[in-house]
């Protein structure tokens, strides 16, 4: 091909913006005259073309987002007439590339620009690799076009000889963006810009093979499911057609139950057994009642997350934190939970998730007395591991079906509450929280707690069946967590499969930092105040934690509270009280009245209920946690009363022998210990535990009755500061008794300072919080002689040995 002149003069052209489209040489296309820029534009080339010889001349130059490319096209007018749809219209070809130079000044509105024409020459003849490029683009072009069925241009384009022009060609392809098409026009090397557009054609070319791939799997899986379709519809009306010779309703729901059961991810058996009872449906008749069944039946299977789970949170940092943040105190179920989520993360590192079909979850029991924080640590669990939360109520709960659910046969059969949880979870892996679950009971319709002995085996709880679904369920994922005031209520082998965690009541501080943190502003919020308008100094908190509550939990702290910013409330409403306010340990009394709970050591000396003989402070477990338990001993006069024990306050077996005990011992061994025992044989003793509504047993009164009586012969005062728990035995012996960390946090709630245990518990001290164990003073005794030495006074000079009636 001869080479064109590379010397051109200098060019100046009216410029006419094309927004988002692009005209390379060669092209012809018809603009719309309507538009203000491209009217200017040809007015303009017309007027100059009057002067000059040929045709007018513009330069047509693509504009994207506002932006004029730095290379545009040498464009003559060819005709200007009327478009199709009537509207003014220009036709235009494409000469030539125009390097874009300074503007300029012209004749009419457009505007004008200089430019050079670009050197387009390829030499002659081509090289045999350029030759070999247009080849591959002709055949790619052709194969392009005959997809497309357009014949007459396969003809025109093999009939392309310039390498310029065969490049310019592409300028039709109505795949290229604006972007590639202005890249092509800025490529002003003949060859690689023919081999650009070869490989945007080779791209597209295999773009569009991979959708025609696509497309034709896609109309293969239409066609399948049309003909099932049309299949299911013959079927349908053959059906019909039964029904209308046999007399029966329209109505069929079957294929749409097949159809979800096929669809949904079920593990086999479930969908093996959904697929069975599709079966059925579909043979049985719609009046019968067990279409009905079988209906709500699938539903229920249906709308069970099998296959879905929740990702643990495996930052056990930030679990930590969560726990800690939202819960004060609780450490050693927070110790649990950290654990649990460590071995999680390394059984997971290891491949070792599912081990013989079963899953890593966590069956544990929260005993402790109410107002602990145990129904909310549940869902503070489930925050700190990212899973889902569901609470089951069994308080109250008598029927066995409750836990596994009824036989379908029944009238309103329901899968049991297991089965409910997960469902509302809405996953396989949530934490369950069985609430009070030592206020099970059992009557005629089954003992609940021994169905709930399968849910909680981590051995069993993989394959465990609902008498609903029938189908096995795996729960060996869950983490359960039951809850319950009275350890002794659960039976033992249900509490053998939990693992135990006791919380047994806050301290004073941690009371006051659970307030400070959590409780205030809830019920700041709740009173409608701002955290400015009312502040509560810490002295406040633990004035309102020490003697105006005296519990295990913080519930009555809460309500102490929330009494004490309603009476703020109110008065400012009233006009009474200005806020901002802050709330000191002095304006307690006028806000909430007096304290209910004044430590014995802080009253009057003459007021306190040790400060006669015969009255010693004993510590005891409740069903509210710890407490403090006043033991009242007197003799009574010879000449009015028998010898013998009496016993009043409502109290239990155990704890009536171990009166006989204490008294027995003192019979024995008064002598030694300088107490005038004949008072003991010629008059009645009365042993009297104040509060006598409330119901008492156990063993651990022992050493207080036994300290009471001693102190009642001898005259000797107990100390005030003084509380003591123990087993006593015939020989003097001091035995070992439960709940020693509850008993020490009633002592330390209390105001006493010197507490006396057996020595077989002082291992107990050890679950103890350590800033209880600094303020007490803790003796560890094996012999009542040592706790008598311990608990009470010297004798005074000249103290006569009365024989006083406790009142």
């Amino acid at each position: 091909m001869a080479a064109e002149s590379a010397a051109f003069t200098p060019l100046t052209l009216p410029v006419l913006p094309l927004d988002d489209e692009v005209v390379l040489p060669g092209m012809v296309v018809p603009l719309d005259l309507s538009d203000a820029e491209v009217r200017a534009a040809v007015e303009a080339a017309q007027a100059a073309a009057r002067s000059e010889p040929g045709k007018p001349k513009v330069l047509l130059v693509p504009r994207i987002d506002g932006t004029h490319a730095a290379t545009g096209v040498l464009g003559t007018v060819e005709q200007v007439g009327r478009l199709a749809d009537g509207d003014p219209g220009a036709l235009i070809r494409g000469r030539g590339r125009v390097a874009i130079g300074a503007g300029t000044t012209g004749p009419g509105a457009a505007l004008w620009v200089e430019g050079t024409r670009v050197d387009e020459t390829v030499p002659d003849p081509l090289s045999g690799q350029v030759a070999e490029l247009v080849k591959e683009y002709k055949a790619l072009a052709t194969a392009w076009l005959r997809k497309r069925g357009a014949w007459q241009v396969v003809d025109r384009v093999q009939a392309i000889d310039d390498v310029s022009a065969l490049a310019d060609n592409s300028g039709y392809s109505p795949f290229l963006t604006t972007e590639q098409k202005v890249e092509l026009l800025e490529t002003a090397d003949p060859v690689a810009r023919l081999k650009l557009a070869t490989q945007q054609l080779r791209d597209h070319l295999a773009e569009q093979d991979v959708a025609e791939s696509i497309a034709k799997d896609v109309q293969e899986g239409v066609d399948k499911q049309q003909r099932e379709f049309l299949l299911r519809r013959q079927l349908e009306a053959v059906r019909k057609e039964l029904r209308e010779i046999n007399g029966e309703q329209d109505g069929e729901e079957s294929d749409d139950y097949r159809a979800r059961v096929e669809a949904a991810d079920l593990p086999g058996k479930v969908r093996e057994a959904a697929l069975k009872e599709v079966d059925k449906l579909e043979r049985s008749s719609d009046q019968s009642p067990e279409g009905s069944w079988i209906r709500t039946w699938l539903d229920t299977v249906l709308e069970m997350p099998w296959s879905e789970r929740t990702e643990d949170a495996y930052d056990i940092q930030g679990a930590q934190a969560v726990l800690d943040a939202e819960h004060a105190g609780l450490e050693d179920v927070k110790e649990r939970i950290t654990e649990y989520l460590a071995v999680r993360k390394r059984r997971g590192d290891r491949g070792l998730g599912v081990v013989g079909g079963r899953r890593g979850g966590a069956v544990l029991a929260l005993v402790g007395p109410p107002g602990v924080g145990k129904t909310s640590l549940g869902e503070s669990v489930a925050h700190a591991m990212g899973r889902k939360f569901v609470r089951v109520a069994l308080g109250g709960v008598r029927d066995e079906a409750e836990i596994r659910g009824h036989r379908r046969t029944y009238v309103g059969a329901l899968p049991g509450r297991i089965v409910r949880a997960i469902k509302e979870a809405g996953s396989m892996n949530p934490v369950v929280l069985l609430d009070e679950i030592d206020k099970v009971g059992s009557d005629f319709r089954g003992d609940p707690a021994a169905a709930l002995l399968e849910v909680l085996d981590p051995a069993q709880n993989h394959t465990f069946r609902d008498h609903y679904l029938e189908v096995e369920l795996d729960l060996s994922d869950v983490v359960f967590l039951a809850t319950a005031n009275v350890l002794e209520a659960i039976p033992e082998a249900l509490l053998d499969r939990m693992e135990l965690v006791r919380l047994d009541g806050y301290t004073e501080d941690e009371k006051v930092v659970i307030a400070r943190d959590h409780l205030l502003p809830r019920q700041l919020e709740r009173a409608g105040l701002d955290d400015g308008e009312v502040t509560v100094d810490e002295g406040a908190l633990r004035k309102l934690a020490g003697e105006y509550t005296r519990e295990a939990g913080v519930r009555t702290l809460e309500r102490s509270i929330a009494r004490m910013l309603r009476k703020v409330a109110a008065q400012h409403e009233l006009g009474e009280r200005e806020l901002p306010f802050t709330v000191t340990d002095a304006d307690l009394r006028g806000l909430i009245g007096r304290p209910h709970h004044v430590p014995e050591s802080a009253q009057d000396p003459a007021e306190r209920r040790t400060s006669v003989p015969g009255v010693a402070t004993g510590l005891a477990v409740t069903g509210a946690g710890g407490d403090v338990l006043y033991v009242e001993a007197s003799l009574a006069d010879p000449e009015t009363g028998a010898a013998g024990l009496t016993l009043t306050g409502q109290l239990g077996d155990v704890m009536k022998e171990s009166a006989q005990i204490a008294l027995s011992f003192l019979r024995s061994h008064g002598a030694e210990l300088e107490l005038p025992v004949g008072d003991l044989k010629d008059r009645g003793a009365h042993i009297h535990f104040p509060a006598g509504a409330v119901p008492k047993d156990g063993p651990s009164a022992g050493v207080t009755m036994t300290t009471a009586l001693a102190s009642l012969l001898s005259g000797r005062l107990v100390r005030t500061d003084v509380a003591m728990t123990g087993e006593v035995s015939l020989t003097g012996r001091v035995l070992p008794i439960g709940g020693v960390k509850q008993k020490l946090l009633a002592a330390h709630r209390a105001g006493v300072t010197t507490v006396i245990i057996p020595k077989r518990n002082e291992p107990d001290l050890d679950d103890v919080p350590a800033e209880v164990l600094d303020k007490l003073d803790v003796h560890a005794v094996s012999d009542v002689r040592q706790v008598l030495e311990l608990a009470l006074a010297p004798a005074t000079n000249g103290a006569a040995r009365t024989t006083p009636v406790a009142a």
